[in-house]
C-alpha cells in the first residue's frame, strides 16, 4: 500500500507544482500550493499508513536515526522528475513526514529576478556572500541558480556542504563536489576546514547555524575563496548583527573587523503569493562597499538600512521598496506584502499615500510613469 500511494502522491506533487507534501495521522495528505495548505481528496491516514509511507522511501540509516532521535532528514530522487527533501518525525507516538519538492531544472538569475549586481559579486575572487530569509523563502533556489551560473561560465572548483544535498549539480565548466553532512562528512565546521585543503575556488555552506561554522566560513572567505552561506535572518542589517551576536562579547570587536573585510554582499529574500497563482520573490540587497565596511567595523550597523536606501547606484535595494514595487505593478496584494515587510507601518502609510495619488518623492512618481504591468522587468 505504501509504495503505490507514495508514487501517486509524488506524481501529483510534481504535476501540480506543489511545494510541500504533509503526511500526518488523522487527516488525508495535505499539500502546500502557492503558500496555502490544502487537503487532498483521499482517505484519512491511519498510523499504519504513515509507517508504510515512511518505510517506502526512508533509507535504513535514517530509520535508525528516527528510532533513536525521534526524527531524521534526507534527500531522495523521484525518478528523473524531481528531488525531495524529507523530514520524518514522531508526533504523539505516530510517524509524520513533510516532503519539500526540489525542482530538477535551474532557473536563471534573470528568471528569478535576482538583483543584477549579484552576477558581478559572485564572480569576485574572494569574500563572503550571504543569502538570508525565513524557511521556504527560496534561498536554496537562489543559491542553486548562482552556483549554476558560476558552473556554466568559469573553470572553478566548487565545493558544496549541505544537510541534506538539495539541488544536484553536474560538472560543466567547473568541477563541482557536493558533500552531505552526516553522510560524506560529520559536520559543517569539519567540512569547511577540509574543503580548504581541496583547492577550492567557491565553497557553499548550506547553513551557518553555530559559532564554529560561522568562524570557519569567515576564515575561508578571508583566505581567498568565495564563500556562500545561508542564515534564517530577515534583512541585511539583522543578518550582520546576528553573525556578530553569535560570538562572545570578548571576540565581537575582532569579528567585526574580520567581517568588515570579508563580507561582500547580503541578499535577503521573501516569497509572496502572486495574484492569479504562483509566487514572486522580493529581494533586499546589501553591497558591501568601503562605507558599509566602516559601519560594520565601528559597530554602527543601525545605519545600514539607510545606507542601502541611498546606495541604489551600487545596486542596493531595501526589501520594503521591492515589496512596494511588486504591489504597484499589480502582482501582489497589500495584505501579503505587509506580512513580509521589515517596517509594516511605514510601508502601509506609503501604500495609503500611493492609493490617494500622493508619492513619497519624485522617484516614486517617475516609477509610476515607467511602470506598465504588461512590461515585466
Amino acid at each position: 500500500m505504501g509504495t503505490i500511494l507514495i508514487d501517486k502522491l509524488l506524481q501529483t506533487v510534481v504535476n501540480q507544482k506543489i511545494s510541500d507534501l504533509h503526511i500526518a495521522v488523522g487527516q488525508p495528505p495535505v499539500v502546500r500550493l502557492d503558500g496555502h495548505l490544502r487537503r487532498l481528496e483521499t482517505k484519512v491516514l491511519e498510523p499504519e499508513d504513515t509507517v508504510a509511507l515512511m518505510k517506502s522511501i526512508t533509507p535504513e540509516r535514517c530509520q535508525q536515526e528516527l528510532q533513536q532521535m525521534g526524527g531524521t532528514d534526507f534527500g531522495f530522487a523521484f525518478g528523473t522528475a524531481a528531488r525531495f527533501r524529507v523530514a520524518v518525525f514522531k508526533q504523539r507516538g505516530n510517524i509524520g513526514m513533510v516532503l519539500r519538492q526540489i525542482p530538477n531544472r535551474f532557473m536563471s538569475m534573470e528568471q528569478l529576478g535576482l538583483p543584477p549586481v549579484c552576477q558581478e559579486l559572485i564572480m569576485r575572487p574572494r569574500g563572503l556572500f550571504l543569502v538570508t530569509g525565513p524557511t521556504g523563502s527560496g534561498k536554496s533556489t537562489s543559491l542553486a541558480s548562482m552556483i549554476n551560473h558560476i558552473n556554466e561560465t568559469v573553470d572553478h572548483h566548487i565545493i558544496t556542504i549541505e544537510d541534506p544535498i538539495e539541488f544536484y549539480h553536474q560538472h560543466k565548466m567547473s568541477t563541482v563536489n557536493q558533500r552531505e553532512v552526516g553522510v560524506d562528512v560529520p559536520s559543517f565546521p569539519e567540512a569547511i576546514r577540509r574543503a580548504l585543503r581541496m583547492d577550492p575556488d567557491v565553497i557553499l555552506v548550506g547553513e551557518m547555524r553555530d559559532l564554529e561554522t560561522i568562524e570557519a566560513a569567515i576564515t575561508a572567505a578571508e583566505t581567498g575563496h568565495v564563500v556562500f552561506g545561508t542564515l534564517h535572518t530577515t534583512g541585511a542589517e539583522g543578518t550582520v548583527n546576528r553573525i556578530i551576536d553569535v560570538f562572545p562579547t570578548t571576540q565581537q570587536e575582532q569579528i567585526r573587523v574580520q567581517l568588515s573585510t570579508s563580507i561582500i554582499g547580503v541578499l535577503s529574500q521573501a516569497l509572496i503569493p502572486r495574484i492569479g497563482g504562483g509566487r514572486v520573490a522580493a529581494y533586499e540587497m546589501l553591497v558591501v562597499n568601503s562605507a558599509i565596511a566602516n559601519l560594520i567595523r565601528e559597530n554602527k550597523t543601525f545605519r545600514i538600512t539607510s545606507s542601502i536606501q541611498t546606495g541604489a547606484k551600487y545596486g542596493m535595494q531595501l526589501l520594503d521598496d521591492a515589496l512596494f514595487k511588486l504591489w504597484r505593478q499589480g502582482l501582489v496584494t497589500k495584505q501579503d506584502i505587509l506580512v513580509k515587510s521589515n517596517k509594516p507601518a511605514d510601508l502601509a502609510a506609503r501604500i495609503a499615500n500611493a492609493e490617494k495619488g500622493l508619492f513619497d518623492d519624485d522617484q516614486d512618481a517617475a516609477d509610476k510613469q515607467n511602470d506598465d504591468p504588461k512590461k515585466k522587468h
